[in-house]
């Protein structure tokens, strides 16, 4: 019944931009820190952002810090990553991805996934 649905992914020029939506179906998403996770091919899941109950968030790497922005919409049951200033290192399938209450930077930890967007960065 809970489903996960990213949107706003394709093919972006280095220093582009683009906005990932995740939609949130089966669940409510104001009970719920929200995860953004990548993958690029052959490389392991990875940690990007994630926004908690209360809207407070926690970036990953430095790489992302200071150009991914991630914010919550709980009256449209939505979160987003804003990801600004793209380099070909961000090329990745993105993931959204739903915990209970408390926020994490574990994958492990999260309850719900969605199925993927792919961001391709061309240099």
């Amino acid at each position: 019944q809970v489903q996960l649905v990213e949107s706003g992914g394709g093919l972006v020029q280095a220093g582009g931009s683009l906005r990932l939506s995740c939609a949130a179906s089966g669940l409510s998403m104001h009970t719920y820190a929200m995860g953004w996770f990548r993958q690029a091919p052959g490389k392991e899941r990875e940690f990007v952002a994630v926004i908690d109950v209360y809207g407070g968030s926690t970036s990953g790497v430095d790489s992302v810090q200071s150009r991914f922005t991630v914010s919550r919409d709980n009256a449209k049951n939505a979160v987003y990553l804003q990801m600004d200033n793209l380099e070909s290192e961000d090329t990745a399938v993105y993931y959204c991805a739903a915990k209970r209450l408390r926020a994490s930077i574990r994958a492990s930890e999260y309850d719900y996934w969605g199925q993927g967007t792919q961001v391709t960065v061309s240099s």
